[in-house]
């Protein structure tokens, strides 16, 4: 696992960006670039600089096919709180050659939940799996909507919203937790570390637990970030507040192995 500290959120993001569009740029395989990508404050950083560069013509999305992490069950494409509507609203309108039926992401008013992410999975399996695979965690270290004792393993399917979840997200909703639909679509952890590299952005004092469990804890489905532990092709972005509970040496040990990487 590799962990790259940045001073703060606008150079992690800035960082996270750059070394995206360095692996799109780069890509040789007679094939798309696949791209997995989650909504959130975390990432907003990150599409505002990519789509900078894609109209300044740093990086072309011609040949990238996205899928995102997630959907709320019950909303429609036009409610401003589905994340159809926040992707197109921060990211996808602002790039100018963005291939539209490029775009996969989880239908929320599906008949068939199941069958959707069955044929999700399928879809992204057609395609030789998923490259790159961005993401942001919760303060309980939920990755996507895997929410904490979700399995290590498991795949995209219908996820329960915890109460902590559905509180935090309320902020969206008119603070009022019971207007946040109570389920959602949602890639799972196999889902996510199938993919050749994840590149995980975690800011914040409030995300500090989190990021310490993420790379110092054990592996375990409470938190169920720590998975990134196993995968070949883990990297944290991160910011130094969320870094406050890591231990000394831990900090340490990271500032210097990637101080090639500090902006």
């Amino acid at each position: 696992m590799r962990v790259v500290i940045q001073d703060n959120y606008e150079k992690m993001s800035l960082w996270a960006a750059h070394y995206i569009a360095d692996k799109i740029n780069n890509h040789k395989e007679d094939r798309p670039f696949i791209l997995g990508l989650p909504t959130g404050s975390s990432p907003i950083g990150v599409y505002k600089e990519l789509a900078r560069m894609n109209k300044a013509g740093e990086v072309s999305f011609a040949n990238v096919v996205t899928f995102n992490m997630d959907e709320y069950l019950g909303l429609p494409h036009e409610h401003d709180q589905s994340y159809w509507y926040f992707m197109h609203d921060n990211f996808f309108d602002h790039l100018v050659d963005m291939d539209p039926a490029n775009i996969n992401i989880l239908d929320g008013m599906t008949d068939d939940p199941e069958g959707e992410c069955a044929r999700y999975e399928e879809k992204i399996a057609s395609y030789g799996g998923i490259d790159l695979f961005m993401g942001g965690i919760g303060v309980d270290g939920h990755l996507a909507f895997n929410e904490p004792f979700t399995s290590l393993t498991s795949r995209t399917g219908v996820r329960d919203l915890t109460t902590d979840t559905r509180i935090v997200n309320s902020r969206f909703f008119g603070n009022d937790p019971e207007a946040v639909p109570a389920q959602a679509l949602s890639v799972g952890i196999g889902t996510v570390t199938d993919a050749k590299e994840v590149l995980v952005l975690i800011s914040g004092h409030n995300k500090a637990r989190a990021l310490a469990a993420t790379v110092e804890g054990g592996v375990s489905q409470k938190w169920t970030c720590s998975a990134l532990q196993m995968h070949n092709g883990a990297i944290i972005a991160c910011d130094e507040e969320a870094c406050g509970e890591l231990t000394v040496d831990t900090y340490k040990y990271f500032l210097d192995i990637e101080k090639a990487e500090r902006l």
